[in-house]
């Protein structure tokens, strides 16, 4: 989930799609609770429920709205070790760090991968059961991988995000 405070009425931008005021209340709405109701989200854009139907499909084909997402407590699936892993990319392989970065993706035990500027090159993020497989993960994927140069694993204790909002705001 996104911090809906940072959806905002911004000013029009060069080569994005037009978003007014009630295209933003749909999404302010959307990143808090995305199973709100299309009648409540009408209502608080201030549209007839067809009209915010026809705007929130129109936002999905623009590729403003990536998609609908359930949160899953992955402690209850039994994966108790979350960490995130730094990793540095061999000067030659930096070409393909969008191959590397999506190889990364597809593995069951990722949740995200980033790709970085700075000091490092990719973050991952990764869920195991156990240290034990967390660290068999980092060396069979990662650290036989020659086009890694090096990684760092952090572990998670708590992920916080933000808290919905008032609605209406």
């Amino acid at each position: 989930m996104i911090n809906s405070k940072i959806i905002r009425d911004r000013r029009e931008q060069p080569n994005r799609l037009r978003l007014d005021a009630a295209d933003i209340v749909i999404l302010r709405e959307l990143s808090r609770d995305a199973r709100t109701p299309n009648n409540l989200l009408a209502s608080r854009a201030g549209l007839a429920p067809s009209t915010c139907l026809n705007r929130v499909r129109a936002l999905q084909a623009a590729g403003v709205i990536k998609g609908f997402h359930a949160e899953i407590d992955l402690g209850s699936l039994g994966l108790d070790v979350q960490a995130m892993i730094s990793i540095n990319v061999h000067a030659q392989a930096r070409k393909n760090m969008l191959e590397l970065a999506r190889s990364l993706r597809d593995l069951p035990e990722t949740l995200s991968v980033f790709v970085l500027g700075g000091e490092h090159d990719l973050l991952l993020h990764a869920a195991c059961a156990s240290t034990a497989e967390l660290r068999e993960f980092v060396a069979t994927h990662l650290g036989s991988n020659q086009a890694f140069v090096s990684t760092q694993t952090t572990l998670v204790f708590e992920r916080l995000q933000p808290e919905p909002g008032p609605t209406g705001a």
